[in-house]
């Protein structure tokens, strides 16, 4: 499984991220233009996510990614895990946009 850190991501041009937290936790912090399909629907939902390029995917710390990214990679999708999740996102110091009331 490919990984990388939440800065290499930022770094690229356009990167699609796949956000595969649940709602709630989208509500409190999120990443402006990421896509958000939570991991308990992904089976069903696999037609959103993009087949022509890199698919980033994210969550809260790693572990849910991990098993997205497993999954995509199955399918033949280009996916890689970002190691950290929002939580690292954050760390690094890159933009998140969170709740009035987080």
């Amino acid at each position: 499984m490919q990984t990388t850190t939440p800065a290499e991501v930022h770094a690229v041009d356009g990167a699609h991220i796949l956000d595969v937290r649940e709602p709630d936790e989208v509500v409190r912090a999120r990443i402006d233009g990421a896509q958000h399909i939570p991991l308990g629907s992904l089976v069903e939902r696999i037609g959103e996510v993009p087949r022509d390029r890199t698919v980033y995917v994210l969550c809260h710390v790693g572990g849910r990614s991990a098993q997205a990214t497993q999954y995509l990679e199955a399918q033949g999708f280009d996916a890689v895990n970002v190691t950290g999740g929002i939580v690292g996102w954050y760390r690094a110091g890159l933009p998140v946009t969170v709740a009035d009331d987080a």
